[in-house]
């Protein structure tokens, strides 16, 4: 702690004094203190540094300004400050004048997010990511067996398994495999079992998992309705299926682009298929649309294996 003859020297300005009262409670900005003690910036300033060379105020880095906040002070430094909003006149003032510039604060921002309204989505927003909300509802989510069909690379499977009792990845291909095997490896991650194996003869136990993952996979099957008949056989009672797949479409060169059998699904198509397995409380809706030609949508559709 600095001397405490340099701090009562610095103290015994009644100005002083002021700013530490304000500055105990919120950080403020020069302009700020301006606002609310009616004083030039440079008087301001200097009486900011003398606090700052006595130990007694700090600051941080914010934007194109500085913010000032009281330092770590010892019980000393605290019953003075108590004292002394006793007997300065404006202390009271000062906080009405303060409550107003946080208020004006908080008013430019509310200001922004109401000129936003409406396009906030549409527009880049520092920090917003869907991997980011994917993350966190994963945390959300109870441990469970997971069966992740057509893993491919075994992105999701690595997702999952954050917080999956097991994952069982299956692929028909064998390469698909072999790197999905080694990015877990890489990732240290032993919760995942890969299997090599087709949606419509799934290499996996009658009612053995909790929740069927089908992403993007589903318009790749022969059969589409036996990978739905498949998904229910292996989930267990109360068990659920998550599709997400292409809304149909007509963009015939995905056949040979991406090696697609199926130009995606219509809603009413994957909801009868599902219904039609046995599932029940089935839901579909389009979440997401590409921007760029052919405008790709994404349809999801759960349901769950009744009891």
């Amino acid at each position: 702690m600095p001397s405490i003859v340099k701090i009562l020297r610095v103290v015994a300005d009644p100005n002083r004094l002021r700013i530490l009262l304000l500055l105990r409670g919120e950080e403020l900005s020069v302009a700020e203190l301006q606002e609310i003690l009616t004083m030039g910036q440079s008087t301001i300033s200097t009486h900011l540094s003398q606090l700052k060379q006595a130990g007694l105020v700090e600051d941080r880095r914010t934007g194109k300004s500085n913010l000032y906040r009281l330092a770590a002070a010892d019980p000393t430094i605290t019953g003075l400050l108590t004292q002394a909003r006793e007997e300065i006149p404006e202390a009271a003032p000062d906080q009405a004048a303060m409550r107003r510039v946080l208020k004006k604060r908080q008013d430019k921002m509310r200001s922004f997010f109401d000129s936003v309204a409406g396009r906030l989505g549409r527009d880049y927003v520092p920090g917003k990511s869907w991997k980011g909300v994917a993350e966190a509802l994963l945390r959300l989510m109870p441990p469970m067996v997971i069966a992740d069909l057509g893993a491919g690379e075994g992105a999701f499977a690595l997702l999952l398994a954050q917080r999956a009792k097991k994952v069982i990845a299956v692929d028909t291909s064998a390469r698909m495999i072999e790197v999905a095997r080694e990015q877990a490896l890489r990732h240290g991650i032993g919760n995942v079992e890969y299997r090599l194996g087709d949606m419509e003869e799934l290499p996996v136990d009658d009612a053995s998992v909790d929740l069927v993952w089908v992403s993007q996979s589903l318009h790749h099957a022969l059969h589409p309705e036996r990978a739905v008949q498949e998904a229910w056989r292996i989930l267990k009672p109360c068990g659920r299926i998550v599709i997400l797949d292409l809304v149909k479409h007509h963009f015939e060169e995905a056949r040979e682009l991406y090696a697609d059998e199926w130009l995606g699904f219509s809603e009413p198509e994957l909801e009868a298929m599902l219904e039609k397995a046995g599932f029940a409380n089935v839901q579909t809706s389009i979440v997401h649309k590409e921007p760029e030609t052919p405008q790709f949508q994404t349809l999801l559709a759960v349901g769950d294996k009744p009891l």
